[in-house]
C-alpha cells in the first residue's frame, strides 16, 4: 500500500513539472483571481498565518523568468529529438521482429498445407478402399 502511494506521488510530481514547464513555455500571465495557498483538506494554520507578502504562487515565480529564444528553441530540438528516438526505436524493434513474424506465418501455412494433404490423402484412401470392398458388376454381366 505504501509503494502505491510513494508511485502516486511520484506521478503526481511528474504531472506537477510537465505542466510548470509547459506554462514556463508558453509563458502565460499571472491570473487575475487569487488561489488558496492551502488546500481545504489540511488543517496546518501555519500556511494561513503567512503574510501575503511571503508568498509566492508558482505560476507568478515562472512568468517573471526570461529565457532567450535559443533556450526555447534548444527545448523544441530536444522535445523532437527524443520523438525521432523513440521513432527510430520503435521502427527497429519491428524491424527485429519482422523474420519472427514472417517465420509464424509460413510456420502456420505449411500446418495447414500437412492438414489439407492429410483430409486429401484420407479421401483418395478411402476411395480406394471403397473399390475393393465393392463386388465387381462385370461378374453380374456375364
Amino acid at each position: 500500500m505504501r509503494r502505491q502511494v510513494d508511485a502516486e506521488d511520484h506521478q503526481l510530481r511528474v504531472l506537477y513539472e510537465l505542466c510548470s514547464l509547459i506554462i514556463h513555455t508558453l509563458k502565460f500571465p499571472p491570473l487575475p483571481y487569487p488561489f488558496p495557498t492551502s488546500y481545504p483538506c489540511s488543517s496546518s494554520r501555519a500556511s494561513s498565518s503567512l503574510s501575503h507578502s511571503r508568498r509566492h504562487h508558482w505560476w507568478t515565480t515562472l512568468a517573471t523568468s526570461q529565457d532567450s529564444p535559443a533556450a526555447f528553441a534548444s527545448l523544441f530540438l530536444g522535445m523532437s529529438l527524443s520523438l525521432m528516438l523513440l521513432g527510430a526505436v520503435t521502427f527497429l524493434v519491428g524491424l527485429l521482429l519482422l523474420p519472427w513474424v514472417t517465420l509464424l506465418v509460413l510456420v502456420f501455412y505449411v500446418a495447414a498445407l500437412v492438414s489439407n494433404l492429410s483430409v486429401l490423402g484420407r479421401f483418395i484412401l478411402g476411395s480406394i478402399t471403397l473399390q475393393r470392398d465393392l463386388p465387381h458388376e462385370a461378374n453380374i454381366y456375364r
